[in-house]
Formats: structure tokens, C-alpha cells, sequence
């Protein structure tokens, strides 16, 4: 089911119409994804633009009901526990933290978070594209998903992101149920300016 976004989101300037649709749900069915499903969701994240094409991203996943989906769940914090174990799959977005020089050292790479954040762009929009909800958590213990997902070192986490088929507010918890609305957006001219940065 593809629910509706509720009240509809209104752009300042012509958009199509998936960047209105998405966005971040808690509500989920118990429609579970293939492995082949969630691969075409993370091959669209691969094809994020990159600096100096070092591809930083890496990412962790577990289907719902495999042992990888149980641990990447226990390293949530509860309040994100209360729902995201009744999504399709959960994906751990993570960076290199260094990049390798033509010379072969390592040296910091200062883009790992902006292109990581990139090719989860990517993934959501994939994801609406085929009817999938995604939602994106920051709630979760760093240091127990780490060890969960034997992080290796020189790596860092970003976030937690469920995917599944959206399902009515009504079926989360009674506390979650009037948040379960589609967020705004301040007005472009608040954001972007010509020349200049608005405050």
C-alpha cells in the first residue's frame, strides 16, 4: 500500500513529484522485502555522486527475521525499538573515515559524511520510487552497533534507516501515532540566497 502524504506538501517551484512524496513514516506492514528488492535500493545508493570517486559509504543490512536484523534492532534505543522491528529490513549507513592517496597514504577525507549522506539520498528516493517508506533513526547505541556489526576500525556510523510498506498511523504505538504526519519545509528563500547564506 502507498499511502497518500497527508496534508500534501506544496513546493515554492516545479518538482517532481517523488521529492514531495517522500518521507520518513514509523507505521510499516508486515509485507517483507527480497534480498533482490533491497539490492536494487542499495545499487541505486552506489551510484551516489562522490569525491574524487572514493565512494566512502558502506552499509550493513539485515531482512527482518535474520539474524542480522535482530542485531542491528538490539543497538537501537528504545523509543526507535517501539516500531523499527516491524520493518522490512534495516540498513546501517557508514563511512571510511580516510581516503587513499595516488601515493598509497591515508590521509583524513574530509567529504566521508556529505557523500555518505548522499547515497542514502539516493537509497530514499529509490526506495519511494518503488513504494517503499524509508525512515532514517540517529537513536541507536554507536558503540553496540559497532561491535554487533564488527565495524572495522577507521569507520563511523551515521544512522539506522527502516525500510518498509507503509502502514496506517493506527497501527503504532498510541504515543507515535500524532507524529506520524509528513514534515515541512521552511520556504526556499530561507535557505538559499543569492550570493550570500540566509540566516
Amino acid at each position: 500500500m502507498n499511502i497518500a502524504v497527508t496534508p500534501p506538501r506544496t513546493a515554492d517551484h516545479p518538482v517532481e513529484p517523488v521529492f514531495l512524496d517522500r518521507w520518513s513514516p514509523r507505521a510499516f506492514t508486515d509485507e517483507a522485502i527480497s534480498e533482490a528488492g533491497l539490492m536494487e535500493l542499495l545499487e541505486a545508493a552506489r551510484w551516489a555522486p562522490s569525491a574524487i570517486n572514493v565512494q566512502p559509504w558502506r552499509f550493513a543490512w539485515g531482512l527482518r527475521g535474520d539474524a542480522a536484523f535482530d542485531r542491528i534492532e538490539s543497538a537501537l534505543l528504545p523509543g526507535n525499538r517501539a516500531w523499527a522491528g516491524k520493518a522490512a529490513a534495516l540498513v546501517v549507513v557508514g563511512s571510511k573515515l580516510t581516503r587513499t592517496t595516488q601515493e598509497g597514504a591515508e590521509v583524513p577525507n574530509g567529504f566521508h559524511a556529505f557523500d555518505a549522506g548522499t547515497a542514502w539520498g539516493f537509497l530514499s528516493l529509490a526506495a519511494r520510487m518503488k513504494g517503499w517508506a524509508t525512515h532514517a533513526m540517529g537513536g541507536f547505541d554507536h558503540a553496540k552497533m559497532a561491535e554487533v556489526l564488527a565495524l572495522p576500525e577507521g569507520y563511523g556510523l551515521h544512522a539506522v534507516v527502516a525500510i518498509g510498506r507503509q502502514a496506517d498511523a493506527s497501527t503504532l504505538p498510541e504515543g507515535l501515532r500524532a507524529r506520524e504526519v509528513p514534515s515541512l519545509r521552511r520556504p526556499l528563500a530561507q535557505t538559499a540566497g543569492h550570493g550570500h547564506f540566509p540566516a
